[in-house]
């Protein structure tokens, strides 16, 4: 699954249990990252834009500060959304 404007996902970075499990399950959680990249995105832009406003100014970086800031969170882990949407858009399978 890939959506325009989100990176593709490195497979080694999902959790063991995603990588292996059904297909509509790894969708999902694809699916819950590429909503929470997004978010985390627009949580930066408006952090870029209240810290512009405030400081009365417009450096030549501050453009470069969403992307930043949503790389180092993402890079993290995350805030743990995609695995919650995950969950909840397709449970996993209950153990035998």
């Amino acid at each position: 699954m890939s959506l325009a404007g989100i990176p593709p996902i490195d497979q080694a970075q999902l959790p063991a249990d995603i990588r292996t499990a059904a297909p509509a399950r790894k969708d999902a959680y694809e699916a819950g990252l590429g909503f929470e990249r997004l978010l985390v995105q627009q949580l930066s832009q408006s952090l870029t834009d209240s810290a512009r406003d405030a400081l009365g100014g417009d450096s030549p970086y501050a453009s470069l500060l969403p992307d930043a800031l949503t790389d180092g969170v993402m890079g993290g882990g995350g805030l743990g959304l995609a695995r919650q949407l995950t969950d909840s858009i397709a449970p996993p399978e209950p153990k035998p």
